[in-house]
């Protein structure tokens, strides 16, 4: 066997294309095309050596054999990913907005007027689909023990809940409930009211709604508003200040590198 070891442009620097030319047997004068890494691994194929590039280099157009980018091959894979697109799409409806062109044998093209809309059309609905589906029962004890952490990988210290909010359900702890509150504001837009039926608090695995976190009933107060506000106040004047000090360091520094390239 001859073999021929060279660069390949195609694919990131280091790699090596290796062609083995066949000089004996009945399949004398055909050649074996081999890749090798930087690293010395060996490649057999284009599927393999997809796997191992991933996402760095996209190998749509690249011909394994030459190796060599090859445009018009990747044009031809689009046309028949297309065709493979529309055979897969029979049968079902045109969503395609543009007018069909009849198809006479006049030169001229003659659109055709396309009718959408049937007054005798139905839209039929599956009932099971259109309904919610069920969640599973005391989910929020599945937020038990998670805790945020700062960039110095050290706990955060939770936040003390009002006096008005307390936890219902079997083994509920209040980090639970903030969680559990939390994820109720980011997954709905409904109002939060805590379970409202005096029944869920006897037996909650009966008449629980689940629509509602895990809290008993609970109503917010002027007062309350005026605190958060007041919360709200001093976080965005800290912030404020921290930016400004910022800033101000940031000049500081800036002068500094200045004078000492002047210097």
């Amino acid at each position: 066997m001859e073999r021929k070891r060279t660069d390949c442009p195609a694919l990131p620097p280091g790699w090596k294309k290796e062609e083995v030319i066949r000089k004996s047997g009945l399949s004398a004068g055909k050649s074996d095309v081999y890749y090798y890494s930087p690293t010395g691994k060996k490649f057999r194929s284009k599927p393999q050596l997809s796997r191992y590039l991933g996402n760095s280099v996209d190998l749509g157009c690249f011909d394994f054999r030459t190796g060599k980018m090859m445009p018009s091959k990747m044009q031809k894979n689009k046309q028949r990913l297309r065709s493979d697109n529309l055979s897969l799409s029979k049968g079902k409806p045109d969503l395609n907005t543009a007018l069909p062109i009849r198809q006479t044998a006049s030169i001229f093209k003659q659109p055709v007027t396309k009718v959408v809309n049937h007054p005798n059309n139905k839209v039929k609905t599956d009932p099971q689909r259109a309904t919610e589906q069920p969640r599973q029962l005391f989910w929020e004890k599945r937020l038990k023990g998670l805790r945020s952490w700062d960039v110095s990988e050290e706990a955060l210290r939770t936040l003390d809940l009002p006096k008005g909010l307390q936890s219902l359900g079997p083994d509920s702890t209040d980090e639970t409930l903030l969680s559990a509150i939390a994820s109720a504001l980011h997954m709905s837009s409904a109002p939060i009211t805590g379970q409202t039926s005096s029944a869920a608090e006897k037996n909650p695995a009966i008449w629980l709604n689940t629509s509602q976190p895990l809290c008993k009933a609970f109503t917010v107060t002027d007062e309350d508003i005026r605190e958060q506000e007041l919360k709200v106040h001093q976080a965005r004047r800290s912030l404020e200040e921290a930016l400004m000090a910022d800033g101000l360091a940031r000049a500081a520094e800036s002068r500094r590198d200045t004078q000492g390239r002047a210097a």
